[in-house]
C-alpha cells in the first residue's frame, strides 16, 4: 500500500505528523468520541438517532514558558468536546461535511489552536464506518466573533458565615437556580482567625487559603455545590449547570490587573471577581457592603427567606 493511501486512512494524528508545517507544533487529540445524534439527508435518518464517532487532532502553538501543571495555560480537551456539543445542539444537520466545518471553525476560535484535523464517521449506516475528514488552519477561516449566547453571565452571590449556617441557605439556592443562570457563590474566611505571618506577601496567600477552606465548608453543606479554582474549571462547571463555589487563590494571584481589595475585605474581593464577568449586580447575603465595590451590590438579610 502506498504511503499516500495508508495516510488517507490513518488516524488524524498520523496525518498531522506527516503534513506538519515548518516549526514545531504541539498536538492534543480526542479519539473515538461517540455521540448519539439525529443527522442525515435521507428520510430513513429522520426521527432516529445514530452513533457518530469523532476523532480530532488540534495542533497548538507551543507555550513560551513552563506549564507549571496549570490547566489554564493549555488548550483543554473540554474545549474540543464542547465544540462538538455546541454544534450538535445548534441545529439538525444533513451532512457530516457541514458538521466537520463548523466544529473545526469553532475549535480554531481558541487562541492556542493553529490547525485541526476533524474526522467524523457514521457507525450505523452499513457494515463499516462512513465518514469525512477535513483539515483546517487558522489562516483558512475568517475572523469570527463568539456568539453572544455563549457568553457566561452567571448570578454571583456572596454569603457570610451566618448565611452559610442559616436554615434559609437551601431555599436561597433553590430560588437562585430557578433563575436559569449559572450560579457562582463566594465566601470569606471562617470566623476562626487565620495564622499571622508578619509578612505582607505570605499573609495574602494565607488569607486566600482561609477563604478556600471556607469554600469547602460551604460545599459540604449542599451536594449541588462544587469548589472551582481555575477559569477552565469554572467555565466547564457553568456550562454543565453546576453550582460553583469560588476558591480565589489562583485567579487572584494570576490576574494581570489584580484586585486592590485584600482577602480580609472578602465582599470587595468577590465584587472584583464579579466584575470579570461584567456582572450587573452581586447579591450579598448577611454581610455589610463595602464603600467601594467593582459592581453594584444588593444586600439581603439572613432572616429574609425571599431573595
Amino acid at each position: 500500500m502506498s504511503s499516500e493511501v495508508r495516510l488517507a486512512f490513518a488516524h488524524p494524528s498520523e496525518r498531522a505528523d506527516a503534513t506538519a508545517p515548518s516549526g514545531p507544533l504541539d498536538r492534543i487529540s480526542v479519539r473515538d468520541h461517540i455521540v448519539d445524534v439525529e443527522i442525515g439527508a435521507f428520510q430513513a435518518e429522520r426521527g432516529v438517532t445514530q452513533r457518530i464517532s469523532f476523532n480530532i487532532v488540534v495542533e497548538v502553538s507551543p507555550l513560551t514558558g513552563p506549564i507549571d501543571d496549570d490547566v489554564d495555560r493549555i488548550l483543554s480537551y473540554d474545549k474540543v468536546t464542547e465544540a462538538i456539543a455546541f454544534e450538535l445542539a445548534d441545529e439538525r444537520l444533513n451532512l457530516l461535511e457541514t458538521l466537520a466545518e463548523r466544529v473545526a471553525d469553532r475549535i480554531l476560535l481558541e487562541p492556542q489552536a493553529m490547525r485541526t484535523f476533524v474526522r467524523i464517521e457514521k457507525l450505523d449506516r452499513g457494515s463499516g464506518a462512513l465518514g469525512v475528514e477535513i483539515v483546517r488552519a487558522r489562516a483558512d477561516i475568517a475572523t469570527v466573533e463568539m456568539a453572544p449566547e455563549e457568553a457566561q453571565h452567571p448570578e454571583l452571590v456572596y454569603l457570610s458565615n451566618a448565611a452559610i449556617a442559616s436554615p434559609n441557605f437551601g431555599g436561597w439556592i433553590d430560588q437562585l437556580q430557578q433563575g436559569g443562570r449559572p450560579l457562582v457563590l463566594c465566601v470569606g474566611a471562617a470566623d476562626i482567625a487565620a495564622p499571622q505571618t508578619g509578612h505582607k506577601m505570605t499573609q495574602r496567600r494565607v488569607d486566600l487559603l482561609a477563604i478556600e477552606q471556607n469554600a469547602w465548608v460551604l460545599a459540604a453543606n449542599d451536594d449541588r455545590c462544587v469548589v472551582v479554582e481555575t477559569r477552565t474549571e469554572l467555565e466547564w462547571a457553568m456550562r454543565h449547570g453546576q453550582i460553583c463555589v469560588w476558591a480565589p487563590s489562583k485567579i487572584v494571584l494570576d490576574a494581570v490587573d489584580g484586585p486592590s481589595a485584600q482577602p480580609s475585605d472578602a465582599v470587595a474581593l468577590a465584587s472584583w471577581f464579579a466584575s470579570t464577568f461584567d456582572a450587573q449586580e452581586m447579591i450579598v447575603i448577611g454581610a455589610d457592603l463595602p464603600v467601594d465595590a467593582a459592581v453594584p451590590l444588593r444586600a439581603v438579610g439572613i432572616d429574609q427567606a425571599a431573595l
